[in-house]
């Protein structure tokens, strides 16, 4: 799996860290990265977590 934030869509709400910060970061810009851009299978639960939780729906999960 990849997972991608679109800029276009995040507010900077933080969700995603708060479930998953060692996947993503909030940074200056009020916009959320992804630090892990293809993270382990046993973190998916997280991340999982983190796709459900933005309320902008800015997070994605490609599957390759």
């Amino acid at each position: 799996m990849r997972v991608v934030v679109d800029h276009s869509l995040c507010e900077g709400n933080g969700r995603c860290v708060e479930v998953a910060s060692g996947i993503f970061e909030l940074r200056d810009d009020d916009r959320s990265y992804v630090l892990e851009e293809q993270p382990p299978q046993s973190l998916r639960a997280k991340v999982d977590l983190a796709v459900s939780l933005c309320p902008r729906q800015a997070i994605k999960i490609i599957e390759d």
